[in-house]
């Protein structure tokens, strides 16, 4: 049972945007707002259900987080997932 929580960092396992690094911004019942910061950017993030989504790690987002905070902690995570991999 994966927790999911504001500021996880979620990697896609379905859709057009599966293998993709994504930041929950809220939780509504078995989904969950997500967003990149590029692609999907905070005004306008991407609805998804939470068994289509897998937490990789957790952070903290302020209260109003920025799409240039969102893709940095996007590209952080995904360097040390390529890291692991390796």
């Amino acid at each position: 049972m994966e927790i999911y929580s504001r500021g996880s960092i979620v990697l896609s396992l379905a859709g057009r945007d599966s293998g993709r690094l994504f930041v929950i911004l809220e939780l509504r019942d078995n989904y969950a707002l997500i967003a990149d910061g590029r692609f999907h950017r905070i005004e306008k993030p991407k609805l998804k259900k939470l068994k289509h989504l897998s937490v990789k790690a957790a952070d903290n987002i302020g209260e109003k987080p920025t799409n240039a905070e969102l893709r940095r902690l996007t590209e952080k995570y995904n360097i040390n997932l390529n890291e692991k991999e390796e």
